[in-house]
C-alpha cells in the first residue's frame, strides 16, 4: 500500500487546491447565504447558523458551522421533537440541495476540513469506532468525501467508515477531482440525502467488526 499522507500534494497540495477553491466559492455564495439566513432566521425563531463541536484531524475539535434547517420545537414535556416533525419546507429543500453546508467554506479557509474527506461525525462517537474507523481521523475530515459519492446518508455506517478509510489510504489529486466532480452530480440529482424511511440519518450506535476481504464500491 502507498503511503499517501507522506505524498506533497497530502502535506501542502491538498491544502493550496482547499483555499484555492473554498475562497472564490464562499465569495460567490455570499448572496445565496443572506436571503437563506434571513428566510431560516424567520423560520427558526431567529435562529440561521448551526453550531457543533465536531473532531477534525487526529480527533481535535473544532466549530462546525452548518444553516439550521430544523425548528427547535418541544413537546410539552420540554423534549425536542423527532426529526422529521422539526424539518419544515424550507429546511428539506435547503438540506436537500446541499445549501445548508456552504457555511463549511468557512470551516476549510480556516483549515478546520478540506474539501474532500471523511464527513466530521458527532463527538460522542469517538469512543464507538473501533481501531480501524477511527482511522478516519487521519486525515482532515470534509464537507464531501468517497462515502457522500458512493451513497451518502443510504449506506450503512459500516458501509461509510470502511469507505472513509479507504478514502485515507488512497487520496490523491486526481481521486479529489474525481470526488468533486462527483459530488455536483449527486448534488444535482439530491440523490441519498437521508436514511430510507427517515427524515435525517440514524445514530452510530458502534458496530462488530466488519470483514477484513470487504472493499468498497467505486464510483
Amino acid at each position: 500500500m502507498s503511503a499517501p499522507a507522506s505524498s506533497w500534494y497530502a502535506r501542502r497540495g491538498k491544502r493550496l487546491l482547499d483555499v484555492a477553491l473554498a475562497a472564490p466559492l464562499l465569495l460567490l455564495a455570499v448572496p445565496l447565504l443572506l436571503p437563506l439566513a434571513a428566510a431560516l432566521a424567520v423560520q427558526n425563531n431567529g435562529a440561521w447558523l448551526f453550531r457543533q463541536r465536531r473532531p477534525g484531524l487526529h480527533g481535535r475539535l473544532f466549530t462546525f458551522y452548518k444553516l439550521q434547517t430544523m425548528t427547535s420545537q418541544r413537546d410539552a414535556h420540554g423534549q425536542l421533537l423527532p426529526d422529521a416533525d422539526r424539518l419544515p419546507r424550507l429546511g428539506r429543500w435547503v438540506r436537500a440541495t446541499s445549501l445548508d453546508e456552504l457555511p463549511q467554506l468557512w470551516n476549510v479557509l480556516r483549515g478546520d476540513i478540506s474539501l474532500v474527506g471523511p464527513r466530521p461525525l458527532l463527538e460522542q462517537y469517538l469512543p464507538l469506532y473501533s481501531p480501524e474507523q477511527a482511522r478516519r481521523h487521519n486525515v482532515r475530515p470534509g464537507i464531501t468525501g468517497w462515502a457522500q459519492v458512493n451513497g451518502r446518508n443510504a449506506i450503512s455506517w459500516e458501509q461509510k467508515f470502511i469507505l472513509d478509510v479507504w478514502y485515507v489510504d488512497h487520496q490523491s489529486f486526481k481521486l479529489d477531482l474525481r470526488i468533486l466532480a462527483l459530488t455536483i452530480e449527486r448534488v444535482l440529482g439530491s440523490h441519498d440525502i437521508s436514511t430510507p424511511g427517515q427524515a435525517t440519518t440514524t445514530a452510530f450506535t458502534g458496530t462488530s467488526p466488519a470483514p477484513s476481504d470487504q472493499s468498497p464500491p467505486l464510483a
